[in-house]
């Protein structure tokens, strides 16, 4: 097996406490969870709820929501300040009307909208769904309009259907709401900083006193730091005491990590002043991206960011230079026993990346072009080059560049070996698709890649895996659209794409629904361009593709599509595996009567059907085959209006007069 297909990115995972908390990744490969900053993750799925309310800290107001958010078919508006935990309040607001049986046994929803999206399908609510829209990051009034008017629109749906809905509102822009919506909306305020970290803190297993936290530094911090900062400080709490090199207490390792939070940017700004030459500069740029990786691995990518940067070498010979060892010293990087490198103090290399994305934008194409090709540095392993790309993906989306780290998803989904995935390409698509500002932004490049030109069978296969993995579960009815149109393209890898399609709508019910519809529309087309959709629509009504218990309505609808069509091969697995999942389960012969209903008033298609039956019946030994191939027969019968012994023909196997032919 290839190392570039043997682990994969999938589990991008929610927020602590508030829109911009850290990213969480689960690497396929190992065990270990690996902590990212800066991403503000869009995943609600109940094992990040659960996690998120072990750490949640009620703000101001909260008790109110809840109390307007209980009642089925409410709709309830949040107004908070940025940095309050707003986003987190919404997701714990419906979080906690679903639990103790309320909904969370029957399978409803808890989805997130997505904003100023108009390709998915209608919205449908259900008694008992959730749904957060997250208007938090609009700026544009125009926009943030139209949404409200979305919200009204929804508003109704969720009474309707007795659903509930949390909006998170932007903060000021009071003046462009409707008077309408006032009574549905509640103002939160922080809670208290000191109550978030110390939350924070017993989730990392960490034993201190409260008067440990009663220092001035802290108290500052937890008043005026955003929630996913506070929620930082204490990972780095952990990192300190895990990495075993910043005292043997909690209190050097809050006073390491309070030290890091406030003072890292400022120290690493007066080292870069200090270190003027080019080279030095790049040398602590390509650790920062590197940490952690092998001396020389790090000299080899320090070298290629000197040639994007198109810094000219020296024209010395290698002896007449300073060392490798000496330019180490001199940035206070270390190697560790096994010959990684590594800063000496806690998150120093996180700063370093901020300050030269921040302070050196020109630069910006260039380190996109060098991260392209040092991820594929031999001394790399597959771990390591995740990290650096999700390192470099926290930078572009940071800066507003999405698109630096699309295209080297693309690149690097277009250059892998025939038949793998690059787990580079798919870190970066889930890591973007997770992004609170920026996922929309994926989510319509994968749109217009599934929908446009040729794609190489490496960039479906991660556009698949990103939708099936993490799109699925933020926003599961945009992923089917996206599957759906990458299973229907004439690439190798679309087979792929199908497969993932069909593993999900066969788990849940209003999926299969969806799809169902959706290829209804599709197979009406011109017969050229509906052939594929046809064919996919066959395979979706299969017996082993639908849930158990069938649905028996949007079976009849799409078997209507399909028996409209003339006579094809697709039909044959498609009646015969309804047949033989009726001669496994007898709950099951309703297919029988709803299948032959789909065809009526097609003598075409009843002819079919019953050859088919015929086939079937004569193709195995089993007794139950001629009951079921004549009770199907009774049906065709019925529907055709014809009258006949249907014990004759189960033991003839085939047709016998002109008609039935």
């Amino acid at each position: 097996m290839s190392e570039w297909d043997h682990v994969t990115v999938t589990d991008p995972q929610g927020p602590v406490n508030n829109g911009p908390g850290p990213q969480y990744i689960h690497y396929g490969g190992g065990p270990d969870w690996m902590i990212r900053k800066g991403i503000d993750s869009l995943r609600i799925a109940r094992e990040d709820r659960v996690r998120l309310a072990d750490r949640f800290a009620r703000p101001a107001g909260y008790r109110i929501a809840a109390d307007q958010l209980e009642k089925p078919g409410s709709v309830v508006l949040l107004e908070a300040e940025p940095g309050s935990g707003r986003r987190a309040a919404a997701i714990m607001l419906l979080h906690e009307v679903g639990e103790e049986g309320r909904v969370g046994e029957r399978g409803a929803r808890f989805d997130e909208l997505p904003l100023l999206e108009k390709e998915g399908d209608p919205f449908t609510p259900s008694s008992g769904d959730r749904f957060l829209i997250d208007l938090s990051g609009m700026a544009d009034e125009d926009h943030y309009s139209q949404e409200l008017r979305r919200v009204t629109a929804c508003r109704s749906g969720v009474q309707r259907a007795g659903a509930h809905m949390v909006v998170v509102l932007p903060w000021g822009m009071r003046h462009a709401r409707s008077p309408e919506l006032e009574p549905h909306t509640v103002r939160l305020r922080r809670p208290r900083g000191i109550t978030v970290v110390t939350r924070h803190l017993r989730m990392e297993r960490m034993t201190f006193r409260s008067s440990d936290l009663m220092r001035a530094d802290l108290q500052h911090l937890c008043d005026q730091s955003p929630m996913h900062e506070l929620a930082r400080l204490a990972r780095l709490v952990g990192s300190a005491r895990d990495s075993g090199r910043f005292g043997g207490d909690f209190t050097d390792w809050l006073g390491q990590a309070l030290h890091a939070v406030t003072d890292r940017a400022e120290e690493v700004a007066h080292q870069v002043r200090t270190v003027r030459t080019a080279p030095e500069r790049g040398l602590l740029l390509a650790t920062a991206m590197f940490e952690e990786s092998r001396a020389d691995t790090v000299h080899e990518a320090w070298l290629g960011l000197m040639r994007a940067v198109k810094h000219e070498e020296e024209t010395t010979t290698e002896l007449e230079r300073t060392d490798f060892g000496e330019h180490l010293r001199k940035l206070e990087v270390e190697r560790d026993p096994e010959g990684r490198l590594r800063f000496r103090q806690l998150a120093y290399a996180e700063a370093v990346r901020t300050y030269f994305w921040t302070n050196f934008p020109s630069m910006r194409e260039s380190l996109r072009n060098w991260i392209g090709h040092a991820t594929a540095l031999r001394g790399l392993t597959t771990d390591d080059r995740v990290n650096v790309v999700v390192r470099f993906g926290e930078q572009s989306l940071a800066a507003g560049r999405p698109d630096h780290l699309f295209s080297l998803v693309v690149r690097w989904a277009d250059n892998a070996p025939r038949g793998f995935r690059d787990p580079r390409a798919l870190a970066g698509c889930e890591l973007g698709l997770g992004h609170e500002r920026f996922g929309g932004w994926f989510r319509d490049r994968i749109y217009k890649c599934a929908t446009g030109g040729p794609l190489s069978d490496g960039l479906i296969r991660v556009l698949t895996a990103a939708c099936l993995q993490g799109l699925s579960a933020t926003h599961p009815d945009l992923a089917i659209v996206r599957l759906h149109h990458l299973a229907v393209r004439k690439e190798n890898a679309a087979l792929e794409a199908k497969k993932a399609l069909l593993a999900l709508v066969h788990r849940k019910r209003r999926l299969h629904r969806l799809l169902v519809n959706r290829l209804r529309v599709w197979s009406g087309r011109e017969p050229e361009e509906a052939e594929p959709h046809l064919r996919l629509l066959t395979e979706v009504l299969g017996s082993d593709r639908t849930p158990d218990p069938p649905p028996w309505p949007d079976l009849f609808r799409g078997w209507e599509t399909v028996f409209a069509q003339m006579p094809t091969d697709l039909w044959n697995p498609l009646v015969s595996s309804w047949l033989n999942a009726v001669a496994d389960d007898e709950e099951r012969k309703m297919a029988l009567g709803v299948m032959v209903g789909a065809a009526h008033g097609r003598p075409i298609a009843l002819h079919r059907l019953y050859s088919i039956a015929c086939e079937w019946a004569g193709a195995g030994h089993h007794p139950s085959r001629a009951a079921v191939a004549a009770l199907f027969w009774q049906h065709i019968d019925q529907a055709q209006f014809i009258r006949t012994e249907p014990t004759e023909r189960a033991g003839s196997g085939s047709p016998t007069t002109e008609e039935e032919r």
